[in-house]
């Protein structure tokens, strides 16, 4: 039984996407809880680097001015945001394992109906998948969103602004399955932006051993605070495969992630991983990549690709609720919806090594 009462009629705050460099923060009618969906008082939501390539280069994810999505039905102008944590306000009919007042972060996929989201299915490869928040139905950069209730995981006691945080890790969790990876192995990171961070934050827990590659002075310094790195290289001052094999004793990495969309990591990558290694291609690419084919071959290296997730936010979640990762000091920011391109978007683009995550108040 719904106990929404009150919001048919209503408004609310959001940022709407209509083209590349053109967010607006509008009002716009709240979104009304439906039979089998979950109403979400939202708390914080990150800025996502698809945020930013969308502000940057789109519609990519978004769904272009007459192209409306063919699950959502929606085109920009969208509601943005992805990456968020709030509390349900309300129950739709038929939802009766959650409660109003329980604080929950939503895995923010938009799939077709009748694709199986059981342990084990791929649905983040599902023909037409999006993401609530990129291709419609709402988004966490607003003040509310209503989705079905398979979305939806509680967090018990994690403190909502760290919540806000789960979606990418979830995103780190799935490249480390992806990878194949065990406790023991040695890891090599390209990139230490907020995704190759949070990445390297599930393989210590994990048990692996990781060693990153990074330019930026402050992602270096955060890697090495947050703990989350064992060894930091700047490739502008060693040669990083060189230095790899040395604290490998000649082997290499057992596995490579790549971070970054840059073609001389994944080089680097190929050059450092062990015989028989393993690479997860972890970033999305606006451009077309080049792959020295023959280390491929004469090393029988496995290049992976990986996207989302499936089935991860429970563990993810339980990584944190265990202690195992502290999302606290990868928030660098925290700023108001009313300030979203000035304070958010602007200093990602324009400063973005002095930031890891900025999350957002509605």
């Amino acid at each position: 039984m719904t106990t929404d009462l009150t919001k048919i009629g209503m408004t609310m705050k959001a940022a709407r996407y209509y083209a590349n460099r053109d967010i607006r923060i509008e009002d716009i009618p709240a979104p009304v809880v439906r039979p089998g969906t979950v109403a979400i008082d939202i708390a914080w939501c990150g800025i996502c680097g698809s945020d930013l390539h969308e502000y940057l280069d789109g519609p990519i994810f978004v769904p272009a001015p007459g192209h409306p999505h063919p699950i959502s039905g929606e085109e920009a102008p969208v509601t943005m945001g992805h990456e968020f944590s709030g509390t349900i306000s309300a129950l739709g009919e038929g939802v009766t394992d959650l409660s109003v007042g329980q604080n929950v972060v939503v895995e923010p996929y938009i799939i077709g109906a009748d694709v199986p989201t059981g342990p084990g299915d791929e649905y983040q490869l599902s023909q037409d998948m999006n993401f609530i928040g990129l291709g419609g139905y709402g988004g966490g950069l607003s003040e509310r969103v209503v989705v079905e209730r398979r979305w939806v995981h509680p967090i018990g006691d994690i403190p909502l602004d760290q919540a806000a945080l789960i979606e990418p890790l979830a995103v780190g969790h799935h490249a480390f399955i992806r990878s194949g990876a065990k406790a023991g192995d040695v890891a090599l990171i390209g990139g230490a932006g907020p995704i190759g961070l949070l990445l390297a934050a599930v393989l210590k827990a994990e048990g692996l051993t990781v060693i990153m590659s990074e330019l930026s002075v402050a992602r270096k310094a955060k890697a090495l605070s947050t703990g989350v790195a064992d060894h930091v290289l700047d490739p502008s001052e060693v040669n990083v495969a060189d230095r790899v094999r040395e604290l490998t004793e000649g082997r290499g990495a057992d596995v490579g992630f790549e971070c970054s969309s840059v073609n001389a990591v994944l080089d680097t990558l190929l050059d450092a991983v062990r015989p028989a290694g393993v690479i997860v291609n972890v970033s999305i690419w606006g451009h077309p990549a080049t792959v020295d084919m023959q280390k491929v071959v004469l090393k029988e290296i496995d290049l992976r690709g990986t996207i989302g997730y499936a089935n991860d936010h429970p563990a993810t979640i339980k990584l944190v609720a265990d202690g195992k990762v502290d999302l606290e000091p990868f928030i660098t920011a925290r700023i108001a919806l009313d300030d979203l391109i000035a304070e958010g978007f602007d200093v990602l683009i324009n400063n973005n090594d002095t930031q890891v995550k900025i999350i957002v108040h509605p």
